[in-house]
């Protein structure tokens, strides 16, 4: 009988091991190309591409768990999900709450877009995704009008409802150029971050050193490089 109990409490103990090593990773799944939706209704993109990659080399289980962005952060520190892939800017605010890898894209580009080149940045009403670090520039600077999801601000300038977008240009690229000159860059790019990391709870140090290794790891054997030219086409900033 002892030995009965000692070898399901060895099956218990692995079976709790291996559970552990199971990361669920949350996304946006609405940013293309960083994540979105395919036409299977998969979660799909860079994020997806390089998430899977990192679980792959560090011996992970790995599940994908769709998530808002504005409550992005909140759900990851109750335990919604592990980790989160959703083309997060790293910077001192969000540190606070959080840790972040090594960043898997280097600082992005910010640009504005509008239906005139002649749109007014200063004085007129710019949109831009709920808690994101343009929305927090333009606050600081003029009158932001803010909404769920990076295609809403797209509609927003393209129904009258704001003077202009303010994103990642990376973001911006296909809508302006599928627009068939509707939409127009407009104004200088700007860079406001450090690049764009997977985010983590600040206790899990260990699953952040695995992601860190591969992701060092990638940038060395040029795998990295590869997957952002994959996505985001040759002109895009690399490592």
């Amino acid at each position: 009988m002892k030995n009965l109990m000692l070898a399901a409490l060895a099956v218990a103990l692995s079976a709790g091991m291996s559970a552990g090593q199971t990361v669920r990773i949350g996304t946006e799944g609405a940013y293309p190309p960083y994540n979105f939706i395919n036409d299977k209704g998969e979660i799909d993109g860079y994020e997806k591409d390089l998430g899977d990659e990192i679980c792959a080399r560090a011996e992970l289980e790995c599940t994908w768990v769709k998530n808002d962005w504005d409550t992005m952060i909140p759900n990851l520190l109750s335990g919604n999900y592990d980790a989160f892939m959703a083309g997060m800017s790293i910077n001192e605010e969000r540190r606070k709450s959080i840790q972040f890898s090594e960043p898997y894209l280097p600082p992005a580009l910010s640009a504005y877009a509008a239906l005139s080149e002649d749109a007014d940045l200063e004085g007129g009403v710019i949109a831009a995704q709920t808690g994101t670090i343009q929305a927090s520039h333009v606050a600081e600077t003029g009158d932001v009008i803010e909404f769920a999801t990076g295609e809403e601000t797209i509609a927003a300038v393209r129904n009258g409802e704001a003077d202009a977008v303010f994103a990642d240009r990376d973001f911006l690229a296909p809508f302006v150029t599928e627009s068939g000159g509707e939409l127009v860059f407009v104004g200088d790019t700007i860079a406001l971050d450090e690049g764009i990391g997977m985010g983590l709870r600040p206790s899990d140090t260990e699953l952040k050193a695995k992601v860190d290794a591969v992701i060092e790891a990638m940038k060395a054997d040029g795998s990295l490089n590869e997957l952002i030219r994959k996505w985001f086409g040759e002109e895009a900033l690399i490592f």
